[in-house]
C-alpha cells in the first residue's frame, strides 16, 4: 500500500473516531437533562474535561506499550476501546453510569496519538509533517461538520442512545486498521536517531504543545456569549459560525500554507505564528463590532494553521519508527493537559473580569511561548531542540 493510501486510511478511520468524540459534548447539559433526568448544571462542564484529563494521564503509558509491542496493535486497541466506550455510554441510565463511560473514553481511547505513531513508522521528514497536518485536519472537519449533523438527531426522547450507533463509526475504523500493514521498513534514519538523545527536544515540544492547546481552548468556553455581545445581542447561531470559522480556515488553507512554509525552520514557523495567534487573540478582545471580530477570526485560521504547521514539522525531526509511540503519547498527553487547564483557567477569569479575559490570558501565553521559541534558537538549546534540523539539510 502507498504511503497515499495509507494517510487517507489512517485519516478516515481518525475522522469517523473524531466525529462523535468531539460532535456529542456540545449536547451534554442536553444529554443530562432529557436522558439521564439530572438538573446539575456543572455536570455537563465536568464531563466535557473528563476524557481529555484520562487521556492525558493515560497517554504516556500507551506511547510506551506502542513502541513495545507495535504501532498497528495500539491503534487498534484504541479503535476498539473506543466503539466500547460509547457503546457504554449509549446504554448509561444514570449520570455515574454516564461520566464512568467518558472516563473509559478517556483511558481507553487515545486514537490520535495512536494515529500519528503508526503512520511515524510507514512515513519520515517532510511526508510525515504533511500528513501530521492532515489528520490535524480529520479533527478540525469533524469539530465543523459533526455538531450540525448530530443536532439534527437531538430532537429524539433520548439523545444519548444515539452513541450507540456512533460506536459502529470506531468499529469499522478497527476494521480498516485490521487490514493495513503492520510496519514497513524503518525510515533510513532511523539508525541515526537512535544515537540521539531526544528527550530536551521532547521535553521543549511537549511544553509548546501544551501552550499551543492552551492559547486555542482557553478561548472556547465563553466566546459564543463574548460574540453575542459583540454582535450586540445577535443570534446563537451567527455566534457559532463565528467559532467554527477558524476551523473553517485551516481546512482552505492547511495545503497551501504547508507547501509554502516546508522549506521554512520549524523555529521561525512556530515564533510567528504564535505571535500572530496572540495578536489575534487580542483583537477579538478588542474588537468592536462584527466586521473587525470576523477578521480577526480568519487572522486566528491562518495563525492556527501555521502553529500546526510548524508544531508538525518539529516532531517529524524527532520522531522515528521506533520512538514514535512515546513521542506522540507525550505531545498528546501535553495537548490534553492545555485543554483542561484553559478550561479552568477560562472559568476564572471569565468569572472575575468578564467573557474576553479568555481571549487575553491565550494571547499571553502564546506570546511567552513565542519568546521561548525564539530564546531556544540560539547557543546550546537552539543545538538541543533543532538539531534534526542539521542533519536534513546534510541529507
Amino acid at each position: 500500500m502507498s504511503g497515499r493510501a495509507l494517510s487517507a486510511a489512517v485519516a478516515i478511520g481518525h475522522f469517523t473516531a473524531a466525529f462523535a468524540a468531539l460532535g456529542m459534548p456540545p449536547f451534554f447539559p442536553l444529554i443530562f437533562s432529557r436522558s439521564l433526568h439530572s438538573d446539575a448544571s456543572y455536570l455537563a462542564g465536568f464531563a466535557y474535561v473528563l476524557p481529555p484529563l484520562m487521556t492525558a494521564l493515560s497517554g504516556p503509558w500507551w506511547g510506551a506499550l506502542a513502541d513495545r509491542f507495535g504501532k498497528k496493535a495500539l491503534l487498534l486497541r484504541a479503535q476498539l476501546g473506543l466503539s466500547a466506550s460509547f457503546l457504554l455510554a449509549g446504554f448509561a441510565e444514570s449520570a455515574p453510569m454516564f461520566l464512568a463511560a467518558l472516563a473509559f473514553q478517556g483511558l481507553f481511547g487515545g486514537t490520535f496519538a495512536a494515529s500519528n505513531a503508526y503512520l511515524a513508522t510507514v512515513l519520515q521528514g517532510q511526508g510525515l509533517a504533511r500528513t501530521l497536518t492532515l489528520l490535524q485536519g480529520s479533527a478540525r472537519a469533524a469539530m465543523v461538520i459533526a455538531p450540525a449533523a448530530l443536532g439534527a438527531f437531538m430532537a429524539a426522547d433520548s439523545p444519548i442512545e444515539l452513541y450507540r450507533y456512533l460506536a459502529l463509526l470506531p468499529l469499522g475504523a478497527a476494521l480498516v486498521v485490521g487490514c493495513l500493514p503492520s510496519s514497513e521498513a524503518p525510515p533510513p534514519k532511523a539508525a541515526e536517531d537512535r544515537t540521539i538523545d531526544i528527550a530536551p527536544a521532547l521535553r521543549r515540544l511537549a511544553a509548546l504543545q501544551f501552550a499551543f492547546a492552551f492559547g486555542t481552548v482557553v478561548t472556547f468556553p465563553y466566546f459564543v456569549p463574548f460574540a453575542q455581545a459583540r454582535l450586540g445581542g445577535g443570534s446563537p447561531a451567527l455566534a457559532g459560525v463565528l467559532f467554527g470559522l477558524p476551523h473553517l480556515v485551516y481546512l482552505v488553507s492547511a495545503a497551501p500554507l504547508g507547501l509554502r512554509l516546508a522549506r521554512r525552520s520549524p523555529r521561525s514557523t512556530l515564533a510567528a505564528a504564535f505571535l500572530l495567534f496572540a495578536a489575534s487573540l487580542a483583537g477579538q478582545a478588542f474588537s468592536g463590532g462584527p466586521t473587525t471580530l470576523c477578521l480577526w477570526r480568519v487572522v486566528m485560521g491562518l495563525a492556527m494553521t501555521a502553529g500546526f504547521i510548524g508544531l508538525h514539522g518539529a516532531v517529524a525531526e524527532i520522531a522515528g519508527a521506533a520512538n514514535a509511540g512515546r513521542v506522540f503519547g507525550w505531545l498528546d498527553s501535553a495537548s490534553k493537559w492545555g485543554g483542561v487547564g484553559a478550561g479552568v483557567v477560562a472559568g476564572f477569569a471569565a468569572d472575575a473580569f468578564g467573557n474576553g479575559a479568555p481571549l487575553l490570558a491565550g494571547a499571553l501565553a502564546l506570546t511567552l511561548s513565542a519568546a521561548a521559541v525564539l530564546w531556544a534558537g540560539s547557543g546550546a538549546v537552539h543545538r538541543d531542540f533543532f538539531r534534526l534540523e542539521k542533519l536534513r539539510h546534510d541529507r
